[in-house]
């Protein structure tokens, strides 16, 4: 059987120094909040989400029939629709409703890792549906976290450290990187509870507490609230369905 590797970007700045330039799966994280909101929103019955890296891009969607949905700093922007809320999007009917979607970390997150073989959105919301899929197919696997506008982020980076744990855990993928061991150093020592851990520690987590978004913290800390598996295809995220 041959094992697949992993490698870890601790932001989207240092995808391209990463040593697997071969055929790979990229993994998208930004766990607070828009690869959690983004499963949310699939999870209430979306059919797309198209990842857009400014504002001005959303306009055009608006005559589409898209939902616009935007955010920057954490707050909703001007008269989008939508703002970057996990919490809010489980709760809506969005059946078959497309999402024109930017947001100041997330979605450029997702745009950074397009040029890979295939391009997943992950969060702890479909952890063990995004373990499934990636044990099911033999290549080499890198995780970008968005971090906070090019920077470090502690929650993303435990995310990292529990998707690296599974992986490696059944033989199949392996990792010599230092930050992908780093990440799982860092899960092991939260226990299992993310929350708990970043609570007085993560920087971003503190700035959402900062305007009373503690139910999207608590959603977005919260394992496989919603089973699906979202992938980019042709600028477009999808529910993909295997």
């Amino acid at each position: 059987m041959s094992v697949s590797q992993i490698e870890l970007a601790l932001s989207p700045a240092l995808y391209d120094m990463r040593s697997l330039t071969g055929p790979h799966t990229v993994v998208a994280v930004d766990i607070l909040r828009a690869t959690t909101s983004i499963c949310a929103a699939f999870r209430a019955g979306a059919s797309e989400v198209v990842p857009l890296a400014s504002l001005d891009e959303l306009e055009p969607y608006r005559a589409l029939g898209y939902l616009r949905a935007a955010e920057r700093g954490g707050h909703k922007v001007g008269d989008a629709e939508c703002g970057n809320s996990p919490s809010e999007y489980i709760t809506m009917n969005l059946w078959g409703k497309r999402i024109a979607y930017s947001t100041t970390n997330g979605t450029n997150c997702i745009l950074r890792g397009a040029d890979a073989d295939e391009t997943l959105v992950g969060s702890f919301a479909n952890l063990t549906r995004l373990t499934e899929h990636l044990l099911s197919i033999p290549r080499d696997v890198v995780i970008i976290c968005s971090g906070w506008q090019q920077d470090f982020s502690l929650e993303d980076t435990l995310f990292a450290g529990a998707l690296c744990h599974r992986l490696t855990e059944s033989g199949r993928y392996a990792t010599h990187q230092d930050a992908a061991v780093a990440s799982m150093e860092l899960w092991t020592l939260c226990h299992g509870d993310p929350r708990t851990y970043c609570t007085h520690r993560a920087s971003h987590m503190k700035r959402l507490e900062g305007f009373g978004a503690t139910a999207d913290i608590d959603f977005s800390f919260r394992t496989d609230t919603c089973p699906v598996l979202p992938k980019l295809f042709d600028g477009k995220v999808l529910r993909l369905i295997d």
